[in-house]
């Protein structure tokens, strides 16, 4: 292994730690500015802000990285990234804390120029590996991440945030001094449309090929936000898990989903083909979604995770054939439009599956984690349109 794949990939890696180690005292931290009966509310409000700023900014970063590199953009994100930390660890009011979700979802879109990044530095045929590896270097950020920010929220719920400012920090030390510069086929000029996030999703009009591929990646997407926004708040709600309980279950999800990706997902790829390697990850991330609606003791979703691990599959297959179909000047662009279009769902995402949550809880608390299985169909059809069949093949 390179040492410019080593090094992004534990950037990569040190930014899951930054994010997820807050995860498991965010409720308890709501409840403190916001009072208990809020708490739902701003949870899900709080990671639309976010995935919103991400959506604006993502194309921003991309096309920025494509005109001047890569590696400007991403130290940038990163000294953006420790300082606004900082910001929220010391927020007196939910006023503050709101800032600081603004801040961290434009400094969270440096991931489509870290994505950029590894396709700059990847042959085409070891694609899917690298994004393979990408997602075990994020998946093991989430195992670590959780169990940290557990054990310094015993500690106080304002710890973890200095936690991953200090991250943060050594992230960016570490990209500075050992981060090259990856894009050789630099843009001769920055277009000012290309700025513009909306304005991002009419260029995919021009590769009728990638529309279905990109159609199913936002099926992805969508499904992606029940977990997402529901893990902790159904885990502590249904099965009445403790804030060191569901950062446990986070912690052991990534790192099961982390030795996927490491060590299944490019074996997978090169003997099943890489669509139906995508088809294999959204089978058996509908099957946990299933059986999530239906368990009710606590240790079930633990057993479901194996699932969810293979489910890992599914982006890193898609990825791979997304990134044929546009040429090396434009990686930054696509990566760039494609975090957009996660961070445009994830704007309404949040809010929809937590409200559904809420109005089925009652009733039926399960019902979200059933109907997400079945959106999961939506993308077979997309899958093997003519459109995609005639761009790639069958893989």
């Amino acid at each position: 292994m390179n040492r410019a794949l080593t090094v992004i990939l534990m950037t990569l890696l040190l930014d899951a730690v930054g994010m997820s180690l807050i995860f498991p005292i965010l409720p308890g931290l709501l409840r403190e500015l916001a009072g208990a009966d809020a708490t739902t509310h701003h949870y899900g409000a709080l990671l639309a802000v976010y995935a919103a700023m991400q959506f604006l900014f993502a194309p921003v970063l991309g096309a920025l990285s494509d005109r001047f590199g890569r590696r400007p953009v991403l130290l940038v994100s990163l000294a953006g990234a420790a300082a606004d930390y900082v910001l929220m660890a010391f927020a007196p009011s939910m006023a503050w804390l709101y800032v600081g979700r603004v801040l961290s979802g434009i400094t969270g879109a440096s991931m489509a120029v870290g994505t950029a990044y590894l396709t700059d530095i990847t042959p085409e045929a070891d694609r899917a590996k690298r994004f393979g590896q990408m997602g075990a270097a994020m998946g093991l950020g989430f195992v670590v991440g959780p169990l940290i920010g557990g054990a310094f929220g015993e500690w106080s719920l304002r710890a973890p945030f200095l936690a991953a400012a200090a991250m943060n920090a050594l992230n960016l030390a570490l990209a500075w001094f050992a981060l090259p510069e990856s894009n050789q086929h630099r843009t001769a000029r920055l277009e000012v449309a290309k700025l513009n996030a909306f304005s991002s999703l009419h260029r995919l009009q021009g590769k009728p090929a990638l529309l279905p591929l990109v159609g199913v990646f936002a099926v992805v997407a969508l499904v992606s936000q029940v977990p997402g926004s529901l893990w902790i708040l159904y885990g502590q709600d249904r099965y009445g898990w403790s804030a060191w309980v569901a950062g446990l279950s986070l912690a052991c999800y990534g790192g099961l989903h982390a030795i996927s990706q490491a060590f299944v997902t490019g074996p997978m790829v090169e003997q099943l083909g890489e669509r139906r390697a995508l088809l294999a990850g959204i089978a058996a991330d509908a099957a946990g979604f299933v059986g999530m609606g239906l368990a009710t003791a606590g240790w079930v979703p633990f057993a479901l995770l194996p699932l969810f691990a293979i489910g890992g599959l599914a982006m890193p297959a898609l990825q791979a054939m997304q990134s044929r179909q546009v040429d090396e000047q434009h990686q930054g662009e696509l990566q760039g439009t494609l975090a957009s279009l996660t961070s445009l769902i994830g704007i309404a995402g949040p809010l929809v599956v937590t409200s559904g949550f809420a109005a089925t809880q009652g009733n039926w608390p399960g019902c979200t984690w059933i109907v997400a299985a079945l959106v999961y169909g939506l993308a077979v059809p997309l899958l093997f349109s003519r459109r995609a069949r005639g761009g790639e093949g069958l893989a």
